[in-house]
């Protein structure tokens, strides 16, 4: 049996892997009546968070690009930019455990348990410094 590092590792090997795979040019952008149906297909909600979409949005591929998805309609829901940034490419697998992780990770942070606290201060940190490099114009 695995440990839970050891099954991180792999699947973010295997993204990488399949990205390699699937590497090619990038497509046209999308039309505008194509982006109209996109937005509909979730009554212009964020498919990811469900927030509603009321200006700017991405249309996320469903099955990212690097994993083989196609540049269609049909492999497209709109998103909240920082939403879709988050969810970046990872499969879905990878997704999930983000998610289970950053539920756990609030939950101890709400509950002021000692790994929550080490978790809240270490975090800001990091989150404090990320946005100094943004507004310096440095990318993360």
């Amino acid at each position: 049996m695995s440990t839970f590092r050891e099954r991180i590792v792999a699947l973010h090997r295997l993204r990488k892997e399949l990205k390699a795979e699937n590497r090619r040019p990038r497509s046209r952008r999308l039309a505008e009546t194509d982006r109209a149906a996109i937005l509909l297909k979730t009554d212009a909600r964020c498919h990811i968070c469900g927030g509603e979409i009321d200006g700017e949005w991405n249309a996320d591929h469903v099955l990212p690009h690097s994993a083989g998805g196609e540049h269609s309609v049909d492999n497209y829901l709109p998103a909240h930019g920082t939403c879709n940034n988050y969810r970046w490419d990872y499969l879905p697998e990878e997704f999930q455990i983000i998610l289970k992780l950053g539920v756990w990770a609030r939950t101890q942070i709400q509950r002021g348990t000692g790994v929550g606290k080490d978790i809240e201060e270490k975090f800001s940190a990091h989150d404090a410094k990320r946005e100094g490099r943004r507004k310096n114009g440095l990318s993360d």
